[in-house]
């Protein structure tokens, strides 16, 4: 058989060119890599200022019943997308009157055209109250909540969209959004976008101004979402949420503050899924001890479509990329309905369609530094082993203010087959930012510091193995702990294929091309075989 010039040359540009992009970033295969601090920054401790009620950004710019805080998020896969957005203005005070859902319909025309929104769909509505039995504290309603779910959607495709209730004149502009791409080996959204902690401050608009020039497809939110619980009812600010106004019966949030949020970010997620999983700072206890009621409100959530009965877990794919999105705020016990949930959901996914696996919550469980050191150890326990055996690939963490990368590890030991674990809680809120490390001289927090009000219990111990035996904390940088730096920023994920993706951390000071850290994931499957027994058996009982 005689080939031709350019089956010989093809083949050998194609690998020339594989070797030269990949070659200058490092990739997780020649891991375990030595543990990187960066020095802080010093420059980089201004104090981060919330944006204020009189701020364009975040004011009221629409009349009677028009659509605003528009948002858009993700069913289960690209066939279906949820619309949301708000009608009506909320209310704040000592006598306040709900605002009646009935009156409003919830209704979006859409198509593939601008000018022929030929569907409509409909969908529910609500309102919320954050309430407070106590004088002196004043009371919240919101406006009406709107959410739809547009469905029978083309993968990969653009779909125009009109919000609101036609039969009041109350539709909003018209927006855009692309479908996810279909799942399978070969088929990825371009960019994720990941951030958390992200609240509403000056260093916020930078996160979101610089992520949004990185143009993403999806964002994924780790978690404590506006902050709200920074302020009183009488709308006065803190900077600290442990030590803010510790003389009020209840810990206080002022509702508006959503609102505000929704406003200003309702640019970026009116056209790009946002999926949003909660935090400690959504907990916002109220009369009754009812509890993240403006998170579960707000958002909309694939949670019946993945099977799941609470809006604080559920699953999505996203080509082929599964998401799994966990909490870390209620039962997570391997007893307890979530974990249930979650067997069920991973011995479901088909690594042969959707080949990554990723996994999300807000406290991490490999995070080195001072802060929340070791406080999500209870969920550590109950829950890795599962993850491990299905061999997920990547775990996203916010709650600490700083960014830090992991080598793969699995029970604090460096493992091949374990996954990368990354904490990116430096979205750009009023609190502070970590730069205490738990293993600096002095800065080791005491065990009976870190416990699990979610579990009741005290699940950090001292090392019983390794380097740190007997102690609770290492004295240096963890052999887990690749790179660490506390800085102000986001992620981007790009997937480019079933075993590799690129993952690059933005600082907030840099320019648009700048990256902080950078890296490929490799996923080994030969290496690394997920649970096949238990997979085979869910299959074959479909």
């Amino acid at each position: 058989m005689i080939l031709s010039n350019q089956h010989i040359v093809l083949p050998l540009l194609l690998n020339l060119l594989f070797t030269f992009v990949y070659s200058h970033i490092p990739t997780t295969l020649e891991g375990p890599f030595p543990p990187i601090t960066v020095p802080f920054d010093p420059s980089l401790r201004a104090v981060a200022i919330d944006l204020p009620d009189t701020d364009p950004r975040v004011r009221r710019n629409v009349h009677g019943f028009q659509p605003e805080q528009i948002s858009l998020s993700l069913s289960t896969s690209y066939h279906s997308v949820w619309v949301s957005w708000i009608t009506g203005e909320f209310q704040i005070g000592y006598n306040i009157k709900p605002l009646d859902p009935k009156t409003v319909s919830s209704v979006v025309h859409y198509g593939t055209s601008r000018t022929a929104l030929v569907r409509e769909a409909k969908g529910q509505s609500l309102i919320y109250n954050q309430l407070y039995p106590y004088e002196g504290l004043q009371n919240y309603t919101s406006g009406i909540i709107h959410h739809v779910r547009l469905r029978g959607l083309e993968p990969s495709t653009v779909y125009y969209y009109q919000c609101g209730d036609p039969s009041l004149e109350a539709m909003s502009d018209i927006y855009y959004f692309r479908t996810m791409p279909i799942s399978g080996p070969k088929s990825y959204p371009g960019r994720v976008a990941v951030v958390g902690d992200l609240g509403l401050t000056y260093n916020t608009t930078t996160t979101i101004n610089h992520l949004t020039s990185n143009e993403p497809d999806l964002l994924l939110l780790i978690g404590d979402v506006t902050y709200a619980n920074l302020y009183l009812t009488n709308g006065t600010g803190s900077d600290c949420y442990s030590c803010s106004f510790p003389q009020s019966p209840i810990h206080e949030t002022y509702q508006p503050r959503w609102d505000y949020w929704g406003r200003f970010m309702q640019n970026l997620v009116s056209k790009v899924p946002m999926m949003v999983v909660e935090g400690n700072h959504e907990i916002e206890k109220q009369a009754e001890d009812k509890q993240f009621v403006a998170y579960s409100s707000r958002f909309a959530f694939p949670s019946e479509e993945s099977g799941s009965s609470s809006t604080f877990y559920y699953s999505f794919n996203a080509g082929g990329i599964h998401f799994v999105m966990l909490g870390a705020y209620t039962d997570y016990a391997r007893t307890g309905e979530q974990y249930k949930w979650l067997e069920r959901d991973l011995a479901s996914v088909d690594r042969s369609v959707t080949p990554w696996l990723v996994a999300a919550w807000h406290p991490p469980w490999y995070s080195t530094y001072k802060a929340h050191y070791r406080e999500a150890e209870c969920m550590r326990v109950h829950v890795e082993d599962l993850l491990y055996s299905y061999g997920v690939d990547i775990v996203f963490n916010g709650h600490i203010h700083a960014y830090e990368r992991s080598n793969r590890v699995y029970n604090y030991n460096l493992d091949p087959c374990g996954p990368v674990h990354i904490t990116i809680g430096d979205g750009g809120n009023r609190e502070k930012m970590a730069i205490k490390f738990a293993d600096e001289p002095g800065h080791c927090p005491d065990p009976s510091s870190t416990p699990d009000p979610y579990m009741g219990g005290f699940c950090a111990t001292n090392f019983t193995f390794g380097p740190a035996v007997s102690k609770f904390c290492w004295d240096r940088q963890p052999d887990y702990s690749a790179f660490r730096e506390s800085s102000f920023g986001y992620g981007i994920l790009e997937v480019k294929n079933e075993t590799w993706a690129l993952w690059s951390w933005y600082r907030n000071q840099d320019s648009y091309n700048d990256v902080g850290d950078q890296i490929y994931i490799v996923r080994q499957p030969q290496l690394c075989p997920i649970n096949q027994k238990v997979c085979r058996e869910y299959f074959a009982a479909m």
